[in-house]
């Protein structure tokens, strides 16, 4: 009962917006009301500014495309520190860095630093090593794990809207690559 009252408020409330915003009285029967012609005017417009439109939407599309798909920030390789690859990581409306490489079969600790008092940024999950750990605000957090096999594995934060992506190097490939 209480969802049919809501449905027929929120349609008379459309009726009533629309008879205002139409020109038409809201008493207005629909024998008072004007009669609307089914004919329409075309408006020319120079082929310069057709071109200046279409070029401007194209040019926004591109931006778009290179925003989500090619863009990546650059990847911060862990320092190592008594045997442990260390990395410290800001939580401020997303991680940065938000890439993070580090060497297979060698002990990790991930600071996390959180400055978002978001809800959404409260804990990180690591799926793919069974960890999940909320995140104090203005602390540091560190998250500890050995990764054993190399890849890219993705970090979330509890809602999976913040992502990272931890890529983990054979010990031998990264080697060669300092």
């Amino acid at each position: 009962m209480v969802i049919q009252k809501k449905v027929w408020s929120n349609l008379l409330g459309l009726w009533v917006l629309l008879s205002v915003f139409s020109g038409i009285p809201a008493k207005a029967t629909s024998a008072e009301a004007p009669m609307a012609t089914n004919q329409v005017s075309q408006i020319e417009q120079p082929f310069e500014l057709k071109l200046g439109i279409t070029l401007g939407g194209l040019a926004l599309i591109g931006l778009e495309l290179w925003w989500f798909l090619v863009s990546k920030t650059q990847a911060q390789q862990a320092t190592a520190n008594q045997g442990i690859q260390e990395l410290t990581i800001q939580v401020d409306g997303g991680y940065d860095p938000n890439r993070v490489v580090v060497k297979a079969g060698q002990p990790v600790r991930l600071n996390f630093f959180r400055k978002d008092p978001s809800s959404c940024l409260e804990k990180i999950i690591l799926p793919d090593f069974h960890i999940a750990k909320d995140l104090d605000l203005n602390r540091m957090t560190p998250v500890e794990f050995t990764p054993k096999i190399p890849g890219e594995y993705a970090f979330t934060c509890g809602m999976n809207m913040a992502r990272g992506v931890l890529e983990v190097k054979a010990a031998a490939m990264a080697n060669q690559e300092e």
